[in-house]
């Protein structure tokens, strides 16, 4: 059977990760089965306007993903967490119960081919970090099943930059990072490319855990990027200690980055090889980056928020 008889069941396709997986997918020939909330959701109808099957159900309700995963050969599965704010009302043992349903279900309907999305600061040793240790349990989770299936463990997005609240419309940027130390980075859409490579391989990345990053930037190099981007003067500082120690969320994100697991371990030389156009960041920042820096730098707001 070629691509375009074998279908991929991509979860979270409204969101960032999977809308990009979804469209990587359509364009590499798969075809793509969406599982959605609400098939009336504008997000919903754009992929079904790009030939994306739309099986409409929750998280919560196994039988709805069991009737999702008819006839399906991959899945794609990522799940709202924690760590994306109180809008999305997931707790960090919902995010684990609905990871590991997700799984046991496609084992049970034979998938042939599973990929789960975590993150770049799972592994063995506890975080600290509740959205981030969630992930490691799915993880462990599916080590265990008798299925064929890869991690992919992405790096902090690019788009994270552009939140609001982190100091561009003042004209200093502050992240987690100290000024001389690098940190990885991988644009949104690269996660679909990646992905997409993977399900055409499976052989090549069954039972493979794999951080994936397409760049990697000191805080010194964004303000020398951010700065030719926006023609003025940016500069960069860590975050402030007063704020790491009065913010129990910002300061254990602090301390993972001064541990090396905020700040990515993935081989992006080999990622380039095997996943040819992944963007750096310089060619996401004259791309898709550029408009949303300049509406970083055009908007206002006090509060820091990356979940």
């Amino acid at each position: 059977m070629s691509k375009a008889d074998k279908t991929i069941l991509v979860f979270g396709a409204t969101g960032q990760q999977g809308g990009s997986v979804a469209k990587a997918l359509r364009s590499a020939g798969w075809r793509v089965r969406a599982f959605v909330r609400n098939p009336d959701n504008a997000n919903a109808k754009a992929l079904a306007a790009t030939g994306i099957e739309l099986a409409r159900g929750d998280l919560a309700d196994s039988q709805s993903i069991n009737d999702a995963m008819a006839g399906i050969h991959g899945v794609f599965s990522v799940q709202p967490s924690s760590g994306q704010g109180a809008a999305y009302g997931v707790t960090d043992e919902d995010e684990v119960r609905y990871g590991t349903a997700v799984a046991d279900i496609a084992l049970k309907n034979g998938v042939r081919h599973f990929v789960y999305s975590s993150t770049g600061a799972a592994g063995p040793d506890k975080t600290g970090m509740g959205h981030f240790d969630s992930k490691s349990e799915i993880e462990a989770h599916v080590r265990g099943l008798d299925m064929v299936h890869t991690i992919v463990r992405p790096s902090a997005f690019m788009e994270i930059l552009m939140l609001p609240g982190m100091g561009l419309d003042k004209g200093e940027f502050t992240f987690f990072m100290h000024a001389d130390q690098q940190m990885q980075f991988i644009a949104v859409e690269d996660i679909g490319k990646i992905v997409a490579g993977i399900f055409s391989e499976p052989e090549r990345y069954s039972s493979r855990t794999i951080e994936i990053a397409s760049d990697a930037v000191t805080g010194k190099d964004l303000a020398t990027k951010f700065s030719a981007v926006a023609a003025r003067t940016i500069g960069y500082r860590r975050f402030p200690d007063s704020l790491l120690e009065q913010n129990p969320f910002l300061g254990t994100l602090a301390k993972l980055a001064d541990d090396g697991r905020l700040t990515g371990n993935a081989d992006i030389a080999a990622l380039h090889e095997a996943f040819p156009g992944l963007l750096t960041f310089d060619q996401w920042l004259e791309g898709a980056g550029r408009d949303a820096l300049l509406a970083a730098i055009n908007a206002t707001g006090d509060t820091v928020s990356l979940r």
